[in-house]
């Protein structure tokens, strides 16, 4: 598993998002304080609070593509 911390401040970034997720195969969670949501859904992530930051946890070793899919939702 690999994790980051990632922020999805409008609709649209959410849109986008889950438009870009959807392309992989391995499972990728958000998670929220104890709140855990498919990162393919786009209602699981309206579940979650956006005005903070979101880990997420990508089931796979390899997540350098996916990084680099979504590196302008990464924050640090």
């Amino acid at each position: 598993m690999t994790e980051t911390k990632i922020k999805l401040s409008t609709f649209v970034d959410v849109q986008a998002f889950v438009s870009i997720i959807t392309t992989f195969a391995f499972d990728i969670d958000l998670v929220s304080g104890r709140y855990i949501v498919d990162a393919k859904s786009i209602m699981g992530i309206y579940s979650l609070d956006l005005s903070n930051p979101i880990e997420l946890r990508a089931h796979t070793e390899d997540a350098e593509e996916l990084f680099s899919a979504i590196e302008k939702y990464i924050v640090e």
